[in-house]
């Protein structure tokens, strides 16, 4: 088959590689100069610094990935481990690790600072997490959800239906399991991984917990955005075609059937199949022109779910001092968390006092200068546009940058002392730099029980045409993006042979 894709995100170069490995002849069309989407690791000065993902959980996604298109990545790069994964503060002052691929360490370390019951909730929570996993994965993460109907066949008891409680959110568990407020806390954070409201958010999103515990969180030597680097190359190995500084302007759709793409040069290129790694708006919206009666309820469904959370994001280029470094991943929880969610979802505001996230990765390969580190900073934020909040006065994100130091330094770390240089980043900036609506870091978010089935399909309405990345099924991240990938390819080799895709 003669296959085009629309973006090099990881899930279209993913997908691009298992269907080149498989013998398609297969070409990608990316509109910016570089590729990875917003897996990104930039150089400012003489310090990088991760601008995406910042971690990497379910490494065994990338590795089968590899091994099925014919390296193994343990060759290729270091994976290495990040311990503590998480170092959480809150603003009673008290502060707790959590430890990378050990349940142990952690209940102890939360036993140490707020007693054994709280320790015990955690653990409670996660073995309610860990069976939510285990009923949820094959049937929802690592295959197509096609309708409510089609996941519910796939349950096999009404037990299931009880472990993953649809009809309830993460705020319903977190009332229900957990009565420590910092729990609560750490358990809310993780609504935020598909830009989301623990308030409106699925219960079963507090398998993320679970998932990063059990399969651990690892940093890439050099960064993350190097294994965006080698996908590429390993896709390029296998035959992809890459046309970078090459955006679409369209998708040719005919008689029902997508048959290939125009570029804003107004080439054509024909394709037997489609498969678009861009948002799901962009999609539907943009690339598909005018009233086609097949995608009325997509776009209906794209209407109504609302954006995913955006960042505002400082780069810092920091002088070390001699002191104790940070962790990887340092969490500064507000006093005030849900007036964090009302500021974005609801008033559509900046938020006064933000939970603050500080990755420092302790990778001496992201500095040309041993006296200097990168930390980047992240706070979530509403989305940029005139429906939204309107990022685009430097002047606001100048004086926004600085009272989120103002918080940093008021936490007991020291900033301005020690800095370097310092780059802002908006939601409008990430709008423009990967064509992410609004900047919104999900595309749409998990806010509600109906959203995961509002969400993308991997097989569009449109015959031929198939949908990969973090706007589609099953989500954001790069674990789910990966397994979007592989879905995609599989579907493609089962509309072909009848048979899902074999590498070889």
């Amino acid at each position: 088959m003669k296959i085009v894709v629309i973006g090099a995100g990881m899930g279209g170069m993913m997908s691009a590689a298992r269907l080149a490995k498989a013998g398609h002849q297969v070409s990608l069309y990316e509109a910016s100069d570089r590729v990875g989407g917003k897996l990104h690791t930039e150089w400012i000065g003489k310090v990088a610094f991760d601008t995406g993902p910042s971690l990497l959980t379910l490494p065994a996604v990338y590795k089968d990935f590899f091994a099925r298109t014919g390296k193994h990545l343990g060759l290729l790069c270091e994976i290495q481990t990040v311990d503590p994964s998480f170092d959480y503060h809150f603003a009673d002052g008290t502060s707790v690790k959590f430890a990378n691929l050990s349940r142990y360490h952690t209940l102890n370390n939360l036993r140490a600072v707020y007693g054994e019951p709280v320790a015990r909730q955690w653990d409670q929570l996660m073995r309610r997490a860990e069976n939510m996993w285990d009923v949820s994965r094959e049937p929802f993460i690592e295959n197509e959800l096609r309708s409510p109907f089609s996941l519910l066949k796939r349950f096999s008891l009404i037990r299931d239906l009880k472990i993953i409680a649809p009809w309830k959110t993460l705020r319903d568990i977190a009332t229900q399991e957990l009565s420590d407020q910092h729990l609560r806390y750490i358990l809310d954070r993780y609504a935020t991984y598909s830009g989301s409201d623990p308030r409106r958010a699925p219960a079963v999103l507090s398998t993320i917990a679970y998932v990063e515990e059990s399969f651990g969180a690892w940093h890439i030597k050099g960064g993350l955005g190097t294994l965006a680097t080698l996908v590429h190359e390993r896709a390029e190995k296998v035959g992809v075609t890459f046309h970078l500084n090459s955006p679409v302007a369209s998708i040719n759709v005919k008689k029902g059937k997508a048959k290939g793409i125009t570029l804003d040069s107004g080439e054509v290129i024909e394709a037997d199949a489609v498969i678009a790694n861009a948002d799901a708006s962009l999609i539907y919206n943009v690339l598909i022109k005018g009233k086609i009666r097949k995608i009325k309820k997509v776009r209906k469904n794209i209407a109504k779910a609302d954006p995913s959370l955006a960042g505002f994001s400082l780069l810092l280029g920091m002088r070390k001092d001699g002191s104790e470094p940070l962790n990887h991943h340092t969490v500064l929880f507000p006093k005030d968390y849900d007036a964090e969610f009302d500021a974005i979802f609801t008033h559509k505001q900046p938020v006064a006092e933000p939970t603050i996230y500080i990755c420092a990765p302790r990778d001496e390969s992201m500095s040309k200068d041993e006296l200097l580190e990168g930390w980047f900073v992240l706070v979530n934020a509403p989305a940029h546009g005139q429906e939204s909040f309107d990022w685009s006065s430097a002047e606001f994100a100048r004086n926004y940058a600085n009272t989120i130091i103002d918080q940093i330094e008021a936490r007991g770390i020291p900033v301005r002392s020690r800095l370097e240089s310092m780059t802002i980043r908006t939601p409008a900036d990430l709008e423009s730099a990967v064509r992410a609506p609004g900047g919104s870091i999900y595309g749409t978010s998990s806010n509600g029980a109906r959203a995961a089935f509002m969400r993308a399909k991997n097989r569009s309405p449109i015959k031929a045409l198939y949908c990969v990345g973090g706007s589609a099924h099953p989500g954001g991240g790069l674990p789910l993006v990966g397994l979007s990938a592989e879905m995609v390819a599989n579907a493609i080799g089962s509309a072909q042979s009848g048979q899902p895709l074999k590498s070889h």
